[in-house]
């Protein structure tokens, strides 16, 4: 069973039905103590960092995905849920996230784009495998997924298992032990997306 943290701030709704679409069982859980039970967890999250981080602490739910980190079962962030497993993050002034991996989130730089483009990165783009990951199994090396965020994780390499080009290459995918993030929105991203989430299923 795979619990999906539910703290007032994702979209769970579209979350919960890639999973149905899948026939996987999948569980939305806002009770901290409940977080433990499941055998995999599931980290969304849409809209702003700090905002999150306040939502999870709020009731412990901060203390009960450590924890689950630490026990070794896989635990997937998706978009602001990656986000959040990093260090800290620098939108909107500086917040501390959960510390699970080494890393900071910054905004995109325009300053540094090799041509003009709009922020937020909206729509389709590439995501280009650095690595062998079991959640990436049976797709190219290369493959589009569907993106929406003005901020990126800035984190060392030997955690980057996905980068993708938006005016500069930044990191888009990451894996430390057990605990993965996915910048990319996989439950918007049809069959692609829809296969990471079959892969996170089966670890």
């Amino acid at each position: 069973m795979i619990g999906i943290v539910n703290y007032n701030i994702g979209n769970l709704a579209s979350v919960i039905n890639a999973f149905t679409k899948l026939g996987i069982n999948a569980q939305i859980q806002s009770d901290p103590e409940k977080i433990g039970q499941y055998d995999k967890l599931l980290l969304p999250g849409v809209g702003a960092f700090g905002d999150a981080m306040e939502h999870l602490k709020s009731n412990g739910m901060d203390k009960a995905i450590l924890e689950f980190a630490n026990s070794g079962k896989p635990l997937l962030g998706i978009c602001l849920g990656m986000q959040l497993l990093f260090e800290c993050s620098e939108e909107f002034g500086s917040h501390k996230g959960l510390g699970l991996i080494d890393g900071t989130v910054v905004k995109f730089d325009e300053a540094k784009f090799d041509h003009p483009l709009k922020v937020p990165h909206m729509g389709w783009n590439e995501m280009f495998v650095q690595r062998d990951t079991p959640i990436f199994d049976e797709l190219p090396k290369d493959f589009y997924l569907y993106f929406v965020h003005s901020y990126h994780v800035v984190c060392d390499d030997k955690y980057a298992i996905g980068k993708t080009h938006y005016g500069y290459e930044f990191v888009s995918a990451v894996q430390f032990e057990n605990i993965y993030g996915i910048q990319p929105h996989p439950e918007k991203s049809h069959d692609n997306g829809l296969k990471i989430l079959t892969n996170f299923a089966k670890l």
